[in-house]
């Protein structure tokens, strides 16, 4: 349940010297840290350095690696009904501040703002929640709540069918946590016409932190008069509509979900280009550009946009590899001049260590690229300074010479 300003609060006291992230105000506690102290799942506790001093105020996670993750640092701060209306209230603020389309929009970005492990997508009518975390999973419904009372008519449908909640000590959920109806609704991005299914789509349904790189590949390709395009790991093909809208006069989409791919052609149809434009193949996509590489095939532009291969440190070696490898490929597809839009959403990848994979990779490829420009989310997604995590998706606009 919900805490109330007179609910009792647990202390966990940190050992000597585990204070200096939290004093840099860095929200994760891990456990190794931890001197003594515990709670329930969930719950908030006082956070406390070795001399006593007050650093502020977390949830509890007694599974999780992460142990604490900082709702406060204010000690006079109450995390309450009121917290987390206000928490919700800026959020949604600076969104609409920046500008953006509001019906199609990440209103909540965990840590980045303030409200660590809680993730709120909206699409039209329905907005999208994750409990990515212990304390977030705590107040679920509270957040529902006040999440109806900021956006009136909307229907609140979860999505927390993500691995992670494991090492929270959650199951994975999935369904509607307000209203119901039917899970699929019409936005629009860019100019074009998109169909998300927020119950059948990926993460929360869509990929919403594509959204300014999709438009950097429509105007390159205007600008340029690019005319082939390759789309790799397409998803329902946001980026093969924004190479059409652009000017293409192909674009191939490549993925390995039949259903994906039938979204994109729905897209193609919708938004009024010939299908004979846009092909799609349902096929692996490292197997696929060896056999186009085989076939001297080329094109001016290709976009690699695969999942996530390292979600921990631990999996980057791997990962590298598997980057590396689809990376040399789409080097040698590409014309002289050709454009690769190559991205990791991986959180074992940093940027550096995937410039310099992408680096070896045309140097494999034996081409001469140029980095023309670093992107990343969008700004509703934005990269708290005190918080690198929150940079999960790195991307390289490269030119072949």
């Amino acid at each position: 349940m919900p805490l109330t300003t007179h609910t009792p609060m647990k202390v966990i006291r940190l050992l000597e010297g585990k204070d200096r992230a939290l004093k840099r105000h860095h929200p994760w506690v891990f456990a190794g840290a931890i001197a003594r102290g515990s709670a329930d799942t969930g719950e908030t506790v006082r956070v406390d350095a070795a001399d006593g001093t007050v650093l502020g105020w977390a949830a509890y996670s007694p599974v999780s690696q992460i142990r604490l993750r900082m709702w406060s640092f204010d000690p006079a701060q109450r995390i309450d009904r009121d917290f987390f209306q206000t928490r919700l209230e800026q959020a949604i603020a600076r969104r609409a501040r920046l500008g953006l389309d509001m019906r199609a929009v990440r209103l909540v970005y965990g840590e980045s703002d303030d409200l660590p492990g809680c993730v709120v997508d909206r699409y039209g009518d329905i907005v999208v929640l994750q409990a990515l975390a212990a304390g977030v999973e705590r107040h679920k419904l509270l957040l529902v709540q006040l999440l109806q009372g900021l956006l009136p008519g909307i229907r609140v449908f979860e999505r927390s069918d993500v691995g992670v909640r494991a090492l929270e000590g959650l199951p994975e959920t999935r369904g509607w946590l307000a209203g119901g109806g039917a899970t699929e609704v019409g936005i629009e991005e860019n100019g074009m016409k998109l169909r998300v299914d927020v119950d059948a789509g990926h993460k929360t349904g869509f990929y919403l932190d594509q959204r300014d790189n999709r438009a950097r590949l429509r105007d390159l390709t205007r600008t340029h008069g690019l005319g082939r395009v390759l789309n790799c790991y397409g998803y329902t093909g946001g980026f093969t509509l924004a190479a059409l809208s652009g000017g293409a006069h192909e674009v191939i989409t490549i993925d390995s979900s039949a259903t994906a791919l039938a979204r994109a052609a729905d897209h193609v149809r919708d938004n009024g280009f010939e299908p004979a434009r846009a092909p799609v193949l349902e096929a692996d996509v490292n197997a696929t550009l060896r056999v186009m590489r085989e076939r001297g095939e080329r094109f001016d532009a290709i976009v690699l946009d695969p999942p996530k291969l390292a979600p921990s440190a631990a999996a980057a070696p791997r990962a590298a590899r598997a980057y590396k490898d689809i990376n040399r490929l789409a080097f040698t597809l590409l014309r002289p001049g050709g454009w690769l839009f190559t991205f990791s959403c991986s959180g074992g990848i940093d940027a550096p260590l995937f410039q310099s994979i992408v680096a070896g990779a045309a140097l494999d490829a034996g081409v001469e690229a140029a980095l023309i420009q670093r992107v990343g989310a969008g700004p509703d997604h934005p990269l708290l300074m005190r918080f690198p995590e929150s940079e999960y998706l790195k991307g390289l606009l490269l030119q072949v010479r």
